[in-house]
């Protein structure tokens, strides 16, 4: 890879996923999680899968979920990857591992689990942002992205947090991640993406060029 990954997360509707394929998204997410305003059914899933090329990797987005939850899920819904955003113990990454899923966990500059955490996690790749919110996820905060740059040298990392076609170069050229991941801040209201602002962010994200071995995440 010549450039960092690109994943939109929180899609809601087909003709939207499909859309953001397209334009070259390298990944999509759908979100699993009642509590927020992006989560889907297991139909609603389906049919993105089934929609997006095979390029095009789903990855499905659990906050707290069981082993068994989370396996539902993606026999139901045909997911390609599995990010796990709460406080997920490293026993169920690992057992997710074995089922040959590429394995993300979020991690926070500010909160739990932290950076530190990465050690736990062995053999998955590290969703960074900054804590807070009233979301595990998905709450456009912008933060100092500079902060991970070290922590992308070691681990795989994706980057993410208040991103946006407006600050996406900048957000790249700082923290040189191998991936990274928006929802907010490509959306006209929660769980409907703008296809302009995807275009754009994408466009933004493509034009980066960092001197870096970029690791695939999707």
């Amino acid at each position: 890879m010549d450039r960092p990954q690109v994943k939109i997360c929180g899609l809601t509707r087909v003709d939207q996923a499909v859309g953001c394929a397209e334009l070259g998204a390298d990944a999509i997410g759908c979100v699993f999680y009642p509590k927020s305003p992006r989560n889907l059914s297991d139909t609603q899933a389906a049919e993105i899968a089934r929609a997006v090329p095979s390029r095009t990797k789903v990855v499905g987005v659990f906050v707290n979920a069981s082993y068994r939850e989370i396996m539902e899920k993606i026999d139901r819904c045909g997911l390609q990857a599995v990010q796990l955003h709460g406080q997920e113990p490293p026993e169920l990454a690992a057992r997710l591992l074995e089922q040959d899923l590429t394995v993300i966990k979020a991690l926070y500059v500010n909160g739990a689990p932290s950076l530190e955490a990465a050690t736990l996690y062995e053999d998955c790749a590290y969703l960074v942002e900054c804590a807070g919110g009233t979301l595990p996820g998905g709450n456009a905060r912008v933060w100092d992205w500079q902060a991970v740059k070290a922590f992308g040298k070691k681990y795989p990392l994706i980057l993410a947090g208040g991103l946006s076609p407006e600050n996406i170069s900048e957000a790249i050229t700082q923290a040189v991640p191998d991936a990274v991941d928006v929802s907010s801040g490509v959306e006209s209201h929660p769980g409907s993406k703008d296809i302009a602002k995807v275009k754009a962010f994408l466009d933004g994200a493509f034009s980066v060029r960092v001197k870096k071995r970029y690791r695939r995440i999707y």
